[in-house]
């Protein structure tokens, strides 16, 4: 059984309308006084996943949703612990794994997880970075990368929704890589990605959650064994 029409419109809508709140803050206010409504684009779609779990769709999906969930606690709405925070991140990214790999076209890329971490590790040490925040976060960034590069070879409407949300995920991803090293950047680069992170981090988790939809919008009869 798939969503009904008038849930996927009322999610997007409600989806749209903090979207736009959050960006307009963020352009003429600024500061940290729109997390709470970014928060709520997050439980929203938390919350839209389980109802499409329990209408036949993804499993993993929601689960997911609940780390990412997690994770902007500390992230966004307490700013510290970001190594708990990071750690929740990989658990999603391992989640997000899973559902590649049960496709059946899915492929793991051990050995380029390997080697980019390595690679990375090598690149870390070289400017004297080498510490377990750092260490964490690129394990964390080339596992993501590798998912998103093995979702593409993933046929289906739902697994290209998918692809399309990891890759708007990553690039918020580098924004807040480059927020965090204002020294590699203009001001004007680092002007954009403040607003940039959210700019693709919420359309990327709506369009992970629709792609955990059953039948009509998308089946995913692999997943839900």
């Amino acid at each position: 059984m798939g969503p009904s029409r008038r849930a996927l419109t009322l999610f997007l809508s409600v989806e749209a309308l903090l979207y736009a709140a959050f960006l307009t803050w963020d352009l003429t206010v600024g500061g940290r006084g729109s997390n709470p409504i970014k928060y709520a684009g997050i439980l929203l779609c938390l919350a839209y996943s389980l109802y499409l779990e329990r209408r036949g769709g993804s499993r993993l999906v929601p689960a997911a949703l609940a780390f990412t969930a997690l994770a902007d606690v500390f992230l966004l709405l307490l700013d510290r612990h970001y190594a708990l925070g990071i750690l929740l991140f990989c658990v999603v990214q391992g989640l997000y794994l899973v559902r590649i790999v049960r496709h059946p076209r899915g492929r793991s890329l051990w050995g380029l997880r390997a080697v980019l971490f390595l690679l990375a590790l090598l690149v870390l040490k070289g400017l004297g970075l080498l510490i377990p925040l750092n260490i964490l976060a690129l394990f964390y960034f080339t596992n993501f990368f590798c998912n998103a590069l093995a979702s593409l070879g993933c046929p289906g409407r739902n697994m290209r929704l998918f692809s399309v949300g990891l890759w708007l995920f990553l690039c918020c991803d580098l924004c807040v890589g480059l927020f965090q090293s204002p020294e590699l950047t203009s001001p004007a680069v680092e002007a954009f990605v403040r607003v940039g992170m959210w700019l693709f981090y919420l359309p990327a988790q709506v369009l992970i959650v629709l792609s955990g939809a059953n039948q009509p919008f998308g089946g995913t009869p692999y997943e839900t064994k």
